[in-house]
């Protein structure tokens, strides 16, 4: 049995940020985390109603078997304070708007994992927003996309993990496109092993990975990507701006990737992040294959209890159909 954050855990921990005279009223696991806790803590005594806490505790991490966090391996699961602070810094840097950090604590003295405490932004999501107010949604898009350009043209010389170049490591692989079809292999054999509609299809599926990867080019330059950065990862502020969340997968990796995940969540608000200039190639392997990935990660997540089972379910099937749709 999991034991996950309750009001007690975290009424000392919100008193040593927001003060004496702050009382917790409340705390809330909101839907979603997978790799790790994100808690809405509601307070009195204060000027702020609530705050957000991250926690990176063993517990809150659902993913069965596969929870390496190697930081050489850019598609291994990127989770703990050390990736969302570096992530947090290089997207400042940039002008990216993320949630503003009030603590961020490693010592294990006020809770036994790393966590962070960062402000709140209440005002939903950019996804909720699409269908509240178009009107609303479409000037925060706009500012997505401006920020996404930003990122994607900033560029480094090698790939990986933000966390990890900022401490002058090197990543795993020759290539990203190389990355890209050793994962989309394995993540075919997990799919196939676990569905007679893939397993099928394994042999027309294997076949188009490698004709595509053998029509990309080398390249030497990547930009900024985020790597999950859905409308549900794009918070909406008071003021009607773009925040981003579940950044401590940034990396410096082909733009494509991006891109490929991009036109799958965005769907017909796609346009608006779409870009000239792209390298159709790199696309055409990395459409299938953030396609596979969609399918396999959530069935293997399905093999733990993760909780939200038939939303993860509903992401498996959906996107096994569209793997099988891409091919000839």
């Amino acid at each position: 049995m999991r034991k996950l954050v309750e009001i007690e855990d975290l009424s000392g921990l919100v008193r040593d940020v927001l003060g004496s005279a702050c009382r917790v009223v409340g705390v809330d696991r909101l839907r979603g985390g997978s790799k790790k806790g994100v808690y809405r803590v509601r307070v009195d005594g204060t000027p702020m109603a609530s705050v957000i806490v991250y926690s990176w505790a063993e517990e809150e991490n659902f993913w069965p078997g596969r929870n390496d966090t190697d930081a050489e391996d850019p598609f291994a699961p990127a989770s703990g304070l050390a990736p969302f602070l570096a992530a947090r810094r290089s997207l400042e840097n940039l002008g990216a708007r993320t949630p503003r950090v009030l603590l961020a604590d490693d010592s294990r003295h006020r809770y036994p994992a790393d966590l962070a405490v960062v402000e709140d932004i209440s005002a939903g999501t950019l996804e909720a927003l699409f269908a509240s107010d178009p009107a609303r949604a479409a000037a925060v898009l706009d500012e997505l996309a401006a920020t996404v350009d930003v990122m994607h043209r900033h560029l480094a010389p090698e790939y990986g993990r933000v966390d990890l170049l900022e401490r002058g490591g090197t990543a795993k692989g020759v290539s990203c496109e190389q990355l890209v079809l050793d994962r989309a292999l394995r993540d075919l054999d997990e799919a196939s092993g676990r569905d007679r509609r893939i397993a099928a299809a394994d042999g027309r599926l294997r076949e188009r990975l490698h004709g595509s990867s053998a029509l990309v080019t080398p390249r030497a330059a990547y930009g900024l990507v985020h790597g999950e950065l859905g409308p549900d990862h794009v918070l909406v502020d008071a003021d009607g701006h773009a925040v981003l969340i579940d950044i401590e997968g940034l990396m410096h990796f082909d733009v494509e990737w991006e891109h490929a995940f991009l036109e799958i969540r965005f769907g017909e608000f796609y346009p608006v992040l779409a870009r000239p200039g792209l390298d159709p190639r790199r696309l055409d392997l990395y459409r299938l294959a953030m396609r596979l990935s969609l399918v396999a990660g959530p069935l293997r997540l399905l093999d733990g209890d993760f909780p939200d089972r038939a939303f993860m379910h509903g992401i498996a099937e959906h996107n096994l159909k569209e793997a099988l749709a891409l091919l000839p």
